[in-house]
């Protein structure tokens, strides 16, 4: 088995750490802004985070085929930072001519004209954090923004010439029936976006909605009943469906996100970020993983320091790639697997034809995929792939 003459691409994810008021359902890393934004440090930062990361690698820099800003809000941020970030990105690294450069955005953050500005600095995708078309549940989910500021902000990126955006939306929201959830579809749909992310509501662990659920959530039924209604419309409209939550317009798929869902390389800078590195070790493959320190003061303090790293032990590679991989419509190739990994897809084949034979999973030639029943229970089929316990696979074996 061979590893292929080339690496996975590499992507490049910035975090900005900062939102105006944290989301109630919100388990990313953000802090709510109580003071100035340390815009001229953060910056700073950000630039001496890569040094760090770059002077830690011995490998020539590869080049970089999509930058992602994420956060947080990272459209708290002026044009002119970004523009100072991007250009001295590309003094240090190489960036792949036609590159996406997305910028997520709250419309409630977003001043006229600022959307022109940020195409300038070189953003030519944008991904809106609109969640519902309905102020009532806009407001129960603490978000900062009505529904006319998402409009209002598709009418500027439209003026700005920026055609590539997304619309997050979330469904199965307090009190939201099936025709409400078709409703937040159809009004976006009206402002035409290339992609719409859809997620369904969840209480996470760590969350204020984790530690006292909002009243009138769906039950489970009724958020699948949701959820296929709004497949249905999407379809319908022509979005097609590649990704458990992600539906794009032909040729408009997310390259960024799709580099993570194929156990594709990045590096990550800014308070929090994670990145993930592959490198030829002899005949093996070795992947490392790195992360940065979340909370932002200490980041700030830190950031010229080189971040902490771990290898990935090879027997938790399988359940690392098919957690993103098995999310795609499209599944997997086998020697996609191989390359990415550095393992023999035999190492999959006993769970796989336990799945196949569940019905949770099909196969084409060489290409495996979720099916339609499997991806209603994606926790549960993935757990096929987790990695015994660090005992059980130090136990020994008999030996004949």
């Amino acid at each position: 088995m061979s590893l292929g003459a080339s690496l996975p691409p590499l992507a490049l994810y910035v975090h900005f750490p900062w939102c105006v008021r944290k989301c109630p359902y919100c388990d990313f890393n953000s802090h709510s802004l109580r003071e100035e934004l340390p815009e001229a440090a953060y910056i700073a930062a950000l630039r001496a985070d890569l040094a760090a990361q770059l002077a830690q690698s011995a490998a020539p820099r590869r080049e970089i085929a999509s930058i992602f800003f994420g956060g947080g809000t990272p459209s708290l941020f002026s044009p002119a930072s970004l523009a100072g970030l991007l250009e001295a990105l590309r003094i240090e690294l190489p960036i792949a001519s036609g590159a996406e450069i997305t910028l997520e955005a709250n419309p409630g953050t977003i001043e006229r004209g600022r959307f022109a500005d940020y195409r300038g600095a070189g953003i030519n995708r944008v991904s809106l954090g609109a969640q519902s078309f309905d102020d009532e549940s806009l407001r129960r989910l603490g978000r900062i923004h009505a529904a006319a500021d998402t409009r209002r902000a598709v009418e500027e990126l439209r003026a700005a010439g920026i055609e590539n955006f997304n619309l997050d939306l979330m469904y199965a929201l307090p009190g939201q029936s099936v025709e409400g959830a078709v409703a937040d579809i159809e009004q976006a749909l009206r402002l035409e976006p290339a992609h719409i992310s859809h997620y369904q509501l969840t209480l996470e662990p760590g969350t204020l909605f984790g530690a006292r659920a909002p009243e009138g959530l769906p039950d489970p039924d009724q958020a699948a009943q949701m959820q296929l209604a709004c497949q249905q419309r999407l379809a319908a409209a022509s979005y097609g469906q590649y990704e458990v939550s992600a539906y794009a317009r032909a040729g408009r798929r997310c390259r960024h996100n799709l580099n993570y869902w194929q156990f594709g390389d990045y590096l990550g800078i800014g308070a929090g970020a994670h990145g993930k590195s592959s490198a030829a070790a002899g005949a093996a493959l070795r992947i490392e993983r790195s992360w940065r320190e979340r909370e932002p003061r200490r980041y700030l303090s830190s950031a010229g320091a080189a971040p902490a790293q771990r290898a990935v032990p090879a027997a938790d590679l399988p359940f690392e790639f098919l957690m993103n991989a098995l999310r795609l419509i499209e599944g997997f190739d086998e020697l996609e697997f191989e390359q990415r990994t550095g393992l023999s897809i035999q190492v999959l084949a006993p769970a796989l034809a336990r799945l196949r034979t569940r019905g949770l999973l099909e196969c084409l030639g060489a290409r495996w995929r979720t099916s339609a029943l499997g991806l209603s229970f994606l926790n549960d089929l993935l757990t096929e792939f987790l990695p015994e316990p660090a005992a059980a696979r130090a136990a020994p074996v008999g030996i004949s």
